[in-house]
């Protein structure tokens, strides 16, 4: 069985506070939930699935090129029908041709696609991300945001020693009707505590290893107590599954909560061994690791960016009707499909007679003017600002009045990206920042975020946000 060689995490930066929805509500049904991380109006499961690849991808010495297997786990997905890991392949810029699997439905879909990653005959990806919602009263309270990337590979440096299974019907405990975005639980508190547990249980105790000596335990985490309980018939310390709870500080991010965990608490020593429980549907999984990994992306768990709860109900969607009017610049499905490899990826052109750089690679070179047949070239995705302007409300085209009205004003720039190439400069929008303080001669960097969506379908693309 191959090993972690390399991961990555992304958490939303913006937080809702506990304190927050018992202020609007009278009451928080988030048990142990201090903050949970909410997701931009920009932002959804397969943006924040990109992010987290990009950073496992970038810690590994693995090229792109080398991916053999692509496996995505969320119970989110941007369509309910729809394919998932083909727009994260194009995305990420990998081979066409790798085996490519999306496990969903269940928040032990994580467990299903890392199984899957570590079967590969080759180098695999496993990207889990979630951002579940619920009724606001109630049910939504401990939901949050989130995804987790594994490289996985031979000379790992986490080995998987064993992953166990147990699967039992269980009726009513975390499910969500066909049609309806809001996930649902008949409530019967100590049915579901007792069909988790047992499930939990189970998976942990097929392990061929003595979960005693786990010093990390990232366990179900529908809540901040619910971890521990869940444990409550392993010989696990409550200091192991202190050690992969998250849930307290990014809230229940679905399918990646669990993954989030683990790779928060890979970082003792190299024999130190950690445990991922996963729960979802009936079906548990136990993962058992032994070694330490450095995890980009882990302070985003921590940051905080807070927002006030009428912020939150904008940001989610839920008083805004998305209602597009107006056709604006329109373009049209076959033409978006044509050029992602600049909106995903940055491919320019290289002049074959003069050297200057085009962008888009096509027609004349912008340099000479002349007909050429364009090298192409990926462009740096860390640029200067050249030029900015905040587009404020009423001021959005009509393809982007949703984002405006979920997220208010935004900065729309023009970007110069330098590189031994030359120099292409392009329009975009700066995302993750107050539209105010952006100014000419900032340094941004790119990342992938949905543009609009037109026709029902969701269009994605590069933005820029400023470096840390």
């Amino acid at each position: 069985m191959s090993g972690i060689v390399a991961a990555g995490v992304y958490v939303p930066q913006f937080r809702l506070s506990s304190d927050e929805l018992d202020d609007a509500w009278g009451a928080s049904h988030a048990s142990g939930v201090d903050q949970k991380a909410v997701p931009a109006a920009d932002e959804d499961t397969l943006t924040m699935a990109v992010e987290a690849a990009e950073r496992a991808l970038e810690d590994a010495a693995v090229e792109r090129s080398a991916i053999d297997v692509v496996s995505a786990a969320t119970t989110t997905p941007p369509l309910e029908e729809g394919d998932f890991v083909a727009r994260l392949v194009r995305a990420l810029g990998l081979p066409a041709d790798v085996a490519s699997a999306t496990a969903t439905q269940h928040t032990a879909a994580g467990a299903e696609a890392l199984s899957r990653g570590l079967d590969a005959d080759g180098t695999a990806l496993v990207v889990t991300a979630d951002c579940p919602e619920g009724e606001p009263a109630d049910a939504d309270h401990p939901f949050g945001a989130g995804a987790a990337a594994f490289l996985l590979g031979d000379d790992p440096a986490v080995a998987v020693e064993d992953i166990g299974w147990y699967s039992n019907e269980t009726p009513g405990v975390r499910f969500r009707e066909r049609g309806d975005r809001h996930v649902d639980a008949l409530g019967i508190t100590t049915y579901e505590r007792d069909a988790v547990r047992e499930a939990v249980t189970e998976a942990v105790s097929s392990l061929e290893i003595d979960p005693g000596a786990a010093t990390a335990a990232s366990i179900h985490q529908r809540d901040g107590s619910f971890p521990y309980r869940m444990a409550g018939d392993l010989p696990i310390s409550n200091e192991a599954v202190a050690a992969g709870t998250v849930v307290d500080r990014i809230g229940d991010a679905g399918a990646a909560t669990v993954p989030i965990g683990l790779l928060s608490a890979l970082s003792g020593s190299d024999d130190d061994l950690s445990i991922a429980a996963f729960f979802g549907g009936g079906t548990a999984a136990a993962v058992a690791c032994r070694g330490t990994l450095s995890v980009p992306g882990l302070g985003g768990i921590d940051a905080v960016e807070p927002i006030s709860y009428a912020a939150y109900l904008r940001e989610r969607g839920y008083v805004v009707d998305g209602e597009v009017s107006g056709g604006g610049a329109n373009v049209s499905l076959p033409n978006w499909q044509g050029s992602l490899a600049q909106r995903y990826r940055l491919v320019a052109g290289s002049c074959p007679d003069c050297g200057g750089a085009t962008f888009p690679p096509e027609g004349a070179c912008q340099e000479c003017h002349a007909r050429v047949d364009f090298e192409e070239f990926e462009a740096p995705r860390t640029g200067t600002l050249q030029a900015v302007t905040v587009i404020g409300q009423g001021g959005a085209p009509p393809e982007f009045a949703e984002l405006q009205q979920r997220d208010g004003a935004y900065a729309a720039a023009i970007v110069a990206l330098e590189s031994d190439e030359g120099t292409i400069s392009l329009p975009a929008q700066v995302t993750d920042v107050d539209p105010e303080s952006v100014s000419v001669g900032d340094t941004v960097e790119a990342t992938i975020r949905r543009i609009y969506t037109q026709e029902g379908v969701p269009r994605y693309g590069v933005k820029f946000s400023p470096t840390e």
